[in-house]
């Protein structure tokens, strides 16, 4: 693991594993005429590389961490089908010259790989903040929506319970004034029938006049019981009012014989 040079050249290698990376004290490593079609994409993980010789592989495009590779001097990508962007930064290692120059272009050109990416991430993140912030608006939306229809729905129905009650009162008043009224008919009737009651200084002189028969009536019988049970009754007043008495007594019961004798006629 603390290995600073390697030659793997000539073998053939297809691919690396990713504990390849693990080799983080390499500084120079040869990897030239293999097979490789990509290299592992942590491969960043060699920081203290400095000398790259991947001639003669199948390389197409190179790991976004290589930008990584901030110690590499020495780069040679030749007799690669490269991106022809890749392969037109990286150009010829034909000298020590061209080598390093290629080191330095790749570098820089996958930096701004690396700058683009991270660029369009936080993109895509920001897009996807302002999705998830349009989402949680609309889902606030569509709540105070909902509450509002709510709210309008109990308005309307305590509007309609008020209407009802408001129709139930006025048809319970309608219902007692047309009792009332009829009541009031009913009764009309009655108070027609009755008798003209007499008016209020006639039946004033009425009563007088009954008391002053009811006054007479009363000395009367005084002066009656006077004469018939005192000793008054050998005067000549009362000797006159005994005989009075005593006929209309007699003419009483005359009348009461003839009203008998009337009504046993009827009978018969």
């Amino acid at each position: 693991p603390k290995a600073t040079v390697l030659d793997l050249s000539c073998n053939n290698l297809i691919s690396l594993p990713s504990d390849f990376c693990s080799l983080m004290h390499l500084v120079k490593l040869d990897l030239s005429k293999n097979r490789l079609q990509h290299l592992p994409l942590d491969f960043g993980r060699l920081v203290n590389l400095q000398h790259l010789d991947l001639l003669n592989n199948r390389l197409v495009t190179l790991p976004v961490s290589f930008a990584q590779l901030k110690n590499l001097k020495w780069l040679d990508l030749k007799d690669n089908p490269l991106d022809p962007v890749l392969a037109k930064v990286a150009g010829d290692c034909l000298d020590e010259k061209q080598c390093k120059q290629a080191a330095v272009k790749v570098l820089q050109h996958m930096k701004a790989i690396q700058s683009e990416q991270e660029r369009q991430q936080q993109r895509k993140l920001q897009a996807e903040r302002e999705m998830e912030k349009k989402r949680e608006a609309e889902q606030r939306a569509k709540e105070a929506q909902e509450r509002e229809l709510r709210k309008r729905e109990k308005a309307e129905e305590k509007e309609r319970r008020r209407r009802e009650y408001d129709a139930q009162k006025a048809a319970k008043q309608e219902m007692e004034k047309k009792t009332k009224k009829e009541n009031v008919q009913t009764r009309k009737p009655a108070s027609s029938s009755r008798p003209p009651q007499p008016p209020r200084h006639k039946r004033s002189w009425s009563r007088s006049v009954l008391r002053v028969l009811f006054f007479v009536l009363l000395c009367v019988l005084c002066t009656l019981a006077a004469c018939k049970l005192t000793e008054l009754q050998h005067q000549p007043l009362c000797v006159s009012v005994n005989t009075l008495y005593e006929d209309v007594l007699a003419a009483l019961q005359n009348h009461k014989t003839l009203q008998n004798l009337l009504q046993q006629n009827s009978q018969q």
